[in-house]
């Protein structure tokens, strides 16, 4: 017997592979706010959250928030949940957090095959947060440790929960697979105990390099302050940060990517690999920036959700 849910997700990925309006596709309906109360660091005058429709295509939905005053997880749940969760750090270029082609649609596509996803809604360096550079890198280490501890709700396995970002939330994903265990933010209760390290991690045409000319240019600004040193550049590149704890990565960039460079993600694999670290990098030659699943629809490059799936189950995961 299949249950409406899962009649309904089996709706929703069907509809997705055949490129159906994304506008059209429910928002997940449950969300977690990460701190509770007032977010720790709060700016004098807070953030007024807005959302941004870059799409006039009812057939495209494209939304961005901008000014994040509530961090949040946005829910996927599975309808059969395989015991793995997955945390996604959508892009942005550290100016905003792109909802749909970087968030809701790989929730829904991995939600259909048995993940639970969270996309984060992370804060943004330059609202003026306390934490400053580490302001985004604290919400992924709290939201990391509140799936956790919420594992046994959601029929998920505490060994099983995988981390993924795109773009400039490729370089927050990259931060928690590197500093996961760096203090950012005063234990507030026993969700801080658990440990925030992913089991596996998948930056995605990422930024990763602070040090000009590889820098992607506005992230790297909006992180750092444009006058940062060396020091600070060498503290916020996670390729530079790599240890013998960081988890197993997968990799995807396309070589003609007109705004990170790929170089980012070559460096990424040599910083593994000298580690000891197990790495899976794909590289297509076309496929732009900013890809998503529907950016490379028809291309070579659309087999990397399927190679990413793959991976997981490799890993155990999945």
């Amino acid at each position: 017997m299949i249950d409406r849910r899962q009649a309904l997700l089996g709706t929703l990925a069907a509809g997705i592979a055949a490129g159906a309006p994304a506008a059209a596709l429910p928002d997940p309906g449950e969300t977690i706010d990460l701190w509770p109360g007032v977010p720790p660091g709060m700016p004098a005058v807070p953030p007024a959250e807005a959302v941004i429709k870059r799409s006039t295509d009812p057939a495209r939905a494209d939304r961005a928030m901008v000014h994040i005053a509530r961090p949040r997880l946005a829910v996927f749940r599975p309808a059969r949940a395989n015991g793995s969760a997955l945390l996604v750090a959508p892009g942005g270029g550290y100016a905003r957090v792109v909802i749909d082609k970087e968030g809701f649609e790989v929730g829904r596509w991995l939600g259909a095959r048995g993940w639970t996803v969270f996309v984060l809604f992370y804060r943004l360096p330059g609202d003026g947060w306390a934490a400053g550079p580490d302001v985004a890198l604290s919400d992924a280490q709290r939201a990391m440790r509140l799936i956790r501890s919420r594992a046994r709700d959601y029929g998920i396995r505490t060994d099983r929960v995988a981390a993924m970002g795109f773009s400039a939330g490729g370089h927050v994903c990259g931060d928690l697979a590197t500093r996961h265990a760096v203090r950012t933010y005063t234990p507030l209760d026993a969700a801080d105990r658990l440990d925030a390290r992913p089991d596996l991690f998948a930056p995605i045409y990422a930024v990763q390099s602070m040090t000009r000319p590889l820098a992607h240019a506005g992230s790297r600004d909006l992180l750092l302050g444009t006058a940062a040193s060396p020091a600070l550049e060498a503290a916020h590149s996670p390729a530079r940060n790599v240890s013998v704890r960081t988890p197993p990565c997968f990799l995807v960039h396309a070589e003609d990517d007109p705004a990170v460079n790929v170089g980012n993600t070559l460096e990424w694999r040599a910083a593994l690999r000298r580690a000891g670290v197990s790495v899976d990098t794909h590289l297509f030659a076309t496929g732009g920036h900013g890809f998503g699943l529907r950016g490379v629809a028809g291309k070579p490059a659309a087999a990397w959700p399927t190679l990413f799936e793959g991976w997981a189950r490799s890993h155990g995961l999945g």
